[in-house]
């Protein structure tokens, strides 16, 4: 019996039999009201009927409005997803895994065209996929597979920080290595050397960029895959949590119609997510924007993008010449590494070209000191550099479960206010237990003023750049760190990971 359409409900799914069958036919079994109903959309509805006409159930129909229904379908699949992953550890227990097994797996390792609605039925592709949509659910930027003496591990990076995923027999995790390779068009026999590759992996209709990087360990091959975002992924820099200051700042620095803008800190403070974020506040159809990129991160279907391939001598050096020769008006290089392409970066940013660029330094005035040790003259440096935006990625934490802290050793360490509250992390189900859920950009920006023009002249360190900056009205790295402990969003602990 079908009855009125259905909107805006919290259903609970119910397991019945051929429950992949049905899944595939999107047709959802569920309690409503304490009885068993039968969920459908009018999206799939052809689908749907077709399967339910062929079985004889007694349960009612329901329609489920779009979203109500998406809502629903997305409980199962984490519901199957849970449940390969539990067959995966009661097949590793209950059998042995011959090394015959790796030659028979070849016949079956093909790529799926959606890992959630794949039909292979291989355990080795079922938990391949199932990394893959782990990942994904719990906003992981890389996957680390990595081989011990007598196991294998899977990690994911959540937030900037490791988290342990699962451990698996070696056997089993070489043949999942190898599934990683097929799907990424690496060579399987090869185990003596590093190999790079990509993949693309598709979820809930939404196609995704893998990169694989192998490489050979004293106990086996290591594995790291990166996942890529699009560009309609990219947060604003208003939602990445830089303060409005900082973004009026550089509102005003990127008026200019040339001049050169870097973006410091260390590895994974997201610089790169930074400069795209900036890059799209800027797109227009008046403008020819090229980047060039080791790798390419965010695609983006309104910028020319270019993929560094040293292999093929085509560096950030020689694809910088090759760029200024396509008539740019803004330029992104992925990172300034030597002294080639520190001069290149000058002059296109003196001939009448934006460019932003990267330079890994701690702190914003530092970066004038780096471009001098690379043989840069002071006063080119003066003559183009226009800011420069030091910056960290701070985990928040979880507002669920986070506890008071009240170390008093923690508030001299950091000269905070001990009249304030300060919290700590604690852990809980809805943080995965690790204390913290999201993560906020703070920077400071060193705007290249006219005294600091005048400054470059004499003998320069990054002391009194520093002072002169903050002289300049810079609000440091520090001051805000303080903040965010003072107002409760992160910990002393994830300030002394931070290390500014």
């Amino acid at each position: 019996m079908i009855n009125e359409e259905l909107h805006d409900i919290n259903l609970i799914p119910v397991s019945v039999d051929n429950y992949e069958l049905a899944l595939k036919s999107f047709v959802l079994f569920c309690e409503y009201q304490d009885k068993t109903i039968i969920a459908v959309s009018k999206e799939h509805m052809h689908v749907s009927f077709d399967y339910l006409s062929k079985n004889n159930f007694t349960f009612d129909v329901k329609f489920l409005d779009e979203i109500s229904f998406e809502k629903l379908l997305a409980k199962f699949i984490d519901l199957r997803a849970d449940k390969e992953m539990s067959l995966i550890h009661e097949e590793q227990e209950s059998a042995e895994v011959e090394d015959e097994n790796e030659f028979a797996l070849d016949e079956f390792l093909k790529v799926g065209s959606d890992i959630l609605t794949s039909e292979e039925s291989a355990p080795i592709i079922k938990f391949v996929n199932s990394l893959f949509y782990q990942a994904i659910k719990k906003k992981s930027s890389d996957i680390h597979i990595e081989m011990h003496e007598f196991k294998g591990e899977v990690r994911y990076r959540i937030d900037g920080v490791l988290s342990k995923h699962i451990e698996l027999d070696k056997n089993i995790m070489s043949l999942v290595i190898s599934r990683i390779k097929v799907i990424s068009n690496l060579d399987i026999s090869e185990k003596r050397i590093p190999q790079d590759g990509r993949t693309q992996i598709k979820i809930a209709k939404k196609t995704l960029d893998i990169r694989v990087s192998i490489l050979p360990t004293f106990y086996g091959e290591r594995v790291v895959m990166r996942i890529l975002m699009q560009s309609e992924d990219i947060l604003s820099l208003e939602k990445l949590g830089f303060s409005n200051e900082i973004i009026n700042k550089l509102d005003s620095v990127l008026n200019n119609s040339y001049g050169m803008i870097l973006v410091t800190g260390p590895t994974g403070s997201g610089k790169s997510t930074t400069l795209h974020s900036v890059l799209h506040k800027i797109v227009s159809p008046e403008k020819n924007i090229i980047t060039i990129e080791d790798p390419v991160e965010y695609k983006s279907n309104d910028i020319s993008q270019i993929q560094v391939n040293s292999k093929v001598g085509l560096t950030f050096a020689t694809g910088l010449r090759s760029i200024l020769r396509q008539d740019p008006d803004i330029i992104m290089l992925g990172e300034i590494r030597d002294e080639e392409t520190a001069a290149i970066s000058i002059q296109a940013a003196l001939t009448g070209h934006l460019l932003f660029s990267t330079l890994h330094t701690n702190r914003a005035p530092a970066a004038i000191t780096r471009l001098i040790d690379m043989g840069v003259e002071k006063y080119l440096i003066s003559s183009s550099l226009l800011a420069v935006l030091a910056q960290r990625l701070v985990r928040i934490l979880c507002e669920d479960c986070k506890t008071f802290d009240e170390s008093k050793s923690s508030y001299e360490i950091f000269n905070v206010s001990v009249s304030k509250v300060y919290y700590k992390s604690c852990g809980c189900k809805m943080c995965n237990y690790t204390g913290y859920k999201g993560r906020v950009a703070i920077g400071e920006l060193f705007i290249i003023s006219d005294e600091i023009k005048e400054y470059l002249k004499n003998d320069v360190d990054d002391n009194s750049l520093m002072k002169y900056a903050i002289d300049n009205g810079m609000i440091t790295l520090n001051e805000q760190m303080t903040q965010l402990l003072e107002s409760g969003i992160t910990s002393f602990d994830e300030a002394l990971r931070i290390g500014i």
